[in-house]
């Protein structure tokens, strides 16, 4: 192996702000600090898919975590795309119950990246269709509740 021979090793599939990022979080157990909150989700967009190719389980985890708090309508297609691509169920539900609010879906539906990724994730538009499905079976029968004075509060 060159790599045996030479005295640094070429990794060629992470720009180095990630790969030192990582190395980062295996020193410390942590997320490096960004300074916007664009660059933030970039960031641990970024991370989210160097920890699943590298099985770093942790920084996947905070990842997720990061990414599942900070969904907007501009993160929400590529963070949709990435759950699916890496096989992360409760970052996917979490972007699909994010998209499923009827204000949100409406304004989501606007924006050319919802596009996109119905074209390479068609398998979505039907887990979508059940998320909204179920807000909206749930908003009726609340408003039955509230029809019959039967409203109860939890």
């Amino acid at each position: 192996m060159v790599e045996a021979t030479e005295k640094h090793i070429k990794i060629e599939d992470i720009c180095p702000e990630v790969f030192k990022a990582m190395l980062h979080f295996m020193y410390t157990d942590t997320l490096p600090h960004c300074d916007s909150e664009t660059a933030s989700a970039e960031m641990a967009q970024h991370l989210f898919v160097a920890a699943d190719r590298y099985a770093i389980e942790g920084l996947k985890a905070l990842c997720e975590d990061k990414l599942c708090d900070n969904i907007s309508l501009d993160t929400v297609s590529s963070t949709l795309a990435l759950a699916e691509q890496h096989n992360s169920p409760r970052l996917k539900n979490s972007c699909l119950e994010f998209i499923a609010v009827p204000d949100t879906l409406m304004s989501w539906m606007l924006t050319e990246d919802n596009v996109a990724l119905m074209q390479n994730f068609p398998s979505i538009i039907a887990e979508l269709r059940s998320k909204v499905n179920n807000i909206s079976s749930s908003r009726d029968l609340k408003k039955r509740k509230k029809e019959n004075g039967k409203v109860s509060f939890l």
